[in-house]
């Protein structure tokens, strides 16, 4: 696909999405009732309904959109009326029909500019390309709001996982303290030993405290994207942290990126409307022509006559503006040049977190969270059986807890590494 054709289509949807999304959203504000359950796709969908800053840029859009139409205008023909050699010291020579006839001068006059050098057309093509801009920006803040809301979600799975683990963690717990608790009163261990066993229940009481309260702020921090009222106030997320590896082709990222990032696009637009301003400075060098016809009425003669008016470019050939325009195209380079070389860093340093992220899990699940937990089950029957003691199995129960959040933090981390290629690159190459 041509640049071109890439442009118009950001260009047309860009329009769509100005004029159909923010009354779609308002509809919602209005009919929706709160969402209790979510899916991801649901909430990167409610995050663009209820963003004002969103709804704002889109209505930016349709602005340019009249701005285009101003450009396109041609101008206004002129029509004036001159009279000459009225009786203003002797009014009733109004009331005398000869006079006007015989002495009265009476000149009607139509008139209208001719642009040249094409200022019209340059003026219309930069109008368009700044609407074409104007739209590759709000696809730019909409990639923005779908990674800030991945990247909460993914936080609200991660303390919701976190949390479920803890529970399950306490509850395993109980079973060893009430075994416990068995042996002390069949006499196989001390009542000091069981109450060491106790206390350290509290530190699997408090895990499932601090997981309930890091759940309840990572859901507050998503709602704040999707928008207060949208969601019930015991909304819940769908979905699990998973694992899942995408083979994907760095060189391909950066192509990719290069053709579809809407930041990137707006840069090499920005150049386009530098060079197009460019053209119609230089347009603006012709002196535009001024043609008037006129009839005129003189005593007893009446007849027409025509005039050419023209600016004589003596002094003013819009040099200011055209050398103005000239920097304005290097500048635009510059920042394209910045922007393609941020595009590309971005996708490297992406890349590489995402492979990184998929190589640990990939370790974690390559035997080291079997080998924790086998490692915790020999340690609760060994000491079952009374053949090692407390402090082995405490030391169990950590570097089983240990390895699993840290499990956690990883898948985390990997599905957040995978949102990332999809912003870097503009488009959702991982689903």
């Amino acid at each position: 696909m041509s640049a071109r054709h890439v442009h118009l289509g950001c260009l047309f949807v860009g329009l769509a999405l100005a004029t159909v999304l923010p009354s779609r959203a308002a509809a919602q504000d209005a009919a929706s009732p709160p969402v209790r359950t979510i899916t991801l796709d649901q909430a990167v969908q409610l995050a663009f309904a209820h963003n004002q800053t969103l709804r704002s840029q889109r209505l930016g859009i349709q602005a340019s959109k009249a701005d285009e139409i101003t450009a396109g205008l041609k101008p206004n023909p002129t029509i004036g009326v001159v009279t000459e050699d009225l009786p203003i010291l002797h009014p009733h020579g109004f009331s005398s029909l000869d006079y006007m006839n015989d002495h009265a001068v009476v000149t009607p006059s139509l008139s209208y500019l001719f642009e040249r050098g094409g200022k019209r057309e340059k003026r219309l093509t930069v109008a368009q390309d700044t609407t074409l801009m104007t739209s590759q920006n709000v696809f730019d803040a909409e990639r923005q709001i779908r990674f800030n809301v991945d990247q909460a979600y993914v936080s609200v799975l991660l303390a919701k996982s976190s949390l479920e683990f803890a529970q399950q963690s306490l509850s395993d717990f109980d079973q060893v303290v009430t075994l416990n608790q068995q042996r002390m009163q069949a006499g196989d261990i001390s009542q000091a030993d069981y109450l060491k066993i106790t206390i350290q229940k509290l530190q699997f009481e408090q895990d499932v405290s601090s997981a309930q309260v890091s759940l309840e702020q990572s859901r507050a921090a998503l709602r704040q994207l999707l928008g207060y009222e949208s969601v019930t106030d015991d909304y819940q997320v769908s979905g699990d942290l998973a694992h899942l590896p995408h083979p994907l082709s760095l060189d391909a990222l950066k192509q990719e990126a290069l053709a579809d990032r809407p930041d990137y696009l707006a840069a090499r637009t920005n150049l386009k409307v530098a060079q197009d301003t460019h053209a119609l400075e230089l347009a603006n060098r012709a002196r535009d022509v001024t043609g008037e016809l006129e009839y005129q009425h003189n005593q007893d003669v009446s007849g027409f006559g025509f005039g050419v008016t023209i600016d004589l470019p003596i002094h003013d050939r819009n040099q200011g503006n055209i050398a103005h325009a000239a920097i304005g195209i290097q500048q635009a380079q510059a920042t394209e040049a910045a922007a393609r070389n941020a595009v590309l860093t971005d996708v490297v340093s992406a890349y590489a977190a995402l492979q990184t992220n998929d190589h640990v899990a990939s370790l974690y699940e390559s035997g080291y969270l079997q080998q924790a937990r086998d490692s915790l089950d020999i340690s609760r029957y060994a000491y079952s059986r009374g053949a090692t003691d407390l402090l082995d199995l405490l030391d169990a129960e950590r570097t089983y807890q240990q390895t699993e959040l840290a499990y956690r933090q990883v898948l985390a981390a990997y599905m957040t590494s995978a949102a990332q290629i999809n912003f870097v690159v503009g488009k959702q190459v991982i689903p």
